[in-house]
């Protein structure tokens, strides 16, 4: 039994942190720590009672020792692994992240990673993962830190460039996984294939990655997809059960935008259409909501969001004040096993977020890119990806080279290098610049309280800006 201990930022998680829990408790080999550290201490408790009921099912594998830790050192002191999952201000700062820009003629999906909300978002988040690592640096340099906040690049950006040993996790590959198994399904005329046999060879930056190559059992699904879109492209093919309106599945789709990309490009994205539309230019899948509707995604608005948080919270309350065993749930996540792997206890391949060092050769080196990486005992290696075909190459270099330019601006704390990334964005291109840059302010001015003191967003400030710009 491998003991280690385990440093869970976000440890008041009203989902994630609870998703890994569940999972670290039915791995085999591990024991020891969970420390959770949150600013909201109170969710953090409740997820350590959580903790400790989950330990006492008689199904659990893996028991650890769950603490609140008052303070991050604490937290951080003697850390293995050090997982980072957080909300970077509040949903009051996501709904001017995501609807103040549609008083522009701008719409967003989701808002969290790419476009004027994902360049606001990364102002908040960049100051507080240079926070982290430097604490990570100082008190627990050999931890491996594991990443779950968006926006995924620039965060993992923020991580390894203090030097540390991190890698960021996401799921959206899995659901295009899912729907190659219902591919596999028609084609062959058998049983829907688990997505972990639907082996893929995958590039991009997280929430636009591209497969290239995908196989099951030796057979080549790439080379049924054509036969599939001729089947399915029109009413679209959605591989969960569809929502019975398109403009209230907040997170399912009718997979009609990869497919309509794997038609223009010859690759399948391989996120959810409400992350791949998002780095197209703004007027091709998201130039209203009926346009996002006609293609089969939903515009998720912070409203739900909001409405999403009470639920969890009230199911936290619950599952905190009630006596006895939890029995765990798997989830399809892959941290724990990548965890296990670290530890020695058996290699895995999985995609995840890390720096370029040549396993996509098209890109700058350092650039955090999405890949396949093969996980043994303290070791991440990149596999070198296929090349992209030759559009999706330059679209991937675009998103690349702009999440870069945005972050080596926030790094600098330089207002106008991040306008700059800003007016690049695809969603708003089609603007002004008079327009871009008023947007910029106003949702800048809307998430004011929690750039400062980090940055000096101060009307003076923004004035000079203004001056720079015109």
């Amino acid at each position: 039994m491998t003991k280690i201990k385990i440093a869970y930022v976000g440890g008041g998680s009203k989902q994630w942190a609870r998703v890994f829990m569940n999972d670290l408790a039915l791995a085999d080999g591990m024991s020891g720590e969970i420390a959770l550290y949150d600013i909201d201490r109170e969710a953090a408790e409740r997820n350590k009672r959580i903790g400790e009921r989950l330990n006492q099912s008689a199904i659990t594998r893996s028991k650890f020792h769950y603490t609140v830790a008052p303070k991050l050192d604490i937290a951080l002191s003697g850390a293995h692994f050090v997982v980072l999952s957080i909300l970077p201000g509040t949903f009051e700062e996501m709904k001017s992240d995501v609807h103040a820009p549609e008083r522009y003629g701008v719409w967003q999906s989701v808002g969290d990673t790419t476009g004027p909300g994902g360049v606001l978002r990364a102002m908040r988040t960049v100051p507080i993962y240079e926070g982290f690592a430097k604490k990570i640096k100082e008190i627990c340099p050999k931890a491996w830190t594991i990443n779950f906040t968006n926006p995924m690049t620039v965060c993992t950006k923020t991580l390894t460039d203090h030097g540390l040993k991190a890698f960021g996790c996401c799921h959206e590959v899995f659901h295009a996984q899912e729907f190659l198994a219902r591919v596999a399904e028609e084609a062959y005329r058998v049983s829907t294939p688990a997505r972990h046999e639907i082996k893929t060879d995958v590039s991009g930056v997280n929430h636009f990655t591209w497969i290239t190559a995908a196989e099951w059992r030796g057979h080549v699904l790439m080379a049924e997809l054509p036969a599939f879109l001729d089947r399915h492209y029109d009413e679209g093919f959605c591989e969960q059960p569809a929502p019975a309106r398109w403009d209230e599945g907040w997170f399912n789709c009718g997979n009609r935008v990869k497919m309509d990309l794997f038609r223009r490009f010859g690759a399948l994205g391989a996120a959810g259409d409400r992350h791949l539309a998002e780095f197209m230019p703004g007027d091709e899948y998201l130039a209203s909501p009926e346009a996002a509707t006609n293609w089969q995604f939903t515009l998720t608005p912070v409203s739900w969001r909001v409405l999403a948080r009470d639920w969890l919270v009230n199911q936290s309350i619950t599952l905190a004040a009630e006596a006895g065993p939890l029995d765990p749930e798997a989830s399809d996540e892959e941290a724990v096993d990548l965890m296990r792997a670290l530890l020695g206890l058996g290699d895995r391949v999985s995609n995840v977020n890390a720096p370029n060092i040549g396993q996509m050769p098209a890109l700058p080196m350092g650039a955090v890119v999405e890949t396949n990486c093969r996980f043994a005992q303290d070791t991440v290696a990149p596999l070198r990806a296929l090349p992209l075909p030759e559009g999706a190459a330059f679209l991937v270099k675009r998103a690349s080279t702009l999440a870069e330019a945005l972050y080596q601006g926030i790094k600098a704390r330089d207002l106008f290098a991040v306008r700059e990334a800003f007016a690049g964005q695809p969603a708003v291109v089609r603007l002004s610049q008079e327009r871009i840059t008023a947007l910029f302010l106003e949702m800048i001015r809307a998430t004011r309280s929690y750039l400062e003191p980090d940055w000096d967003v101060s009307e003076t400030a923004l004035a000079r800006l203004e001056k720079k710009v015109f």
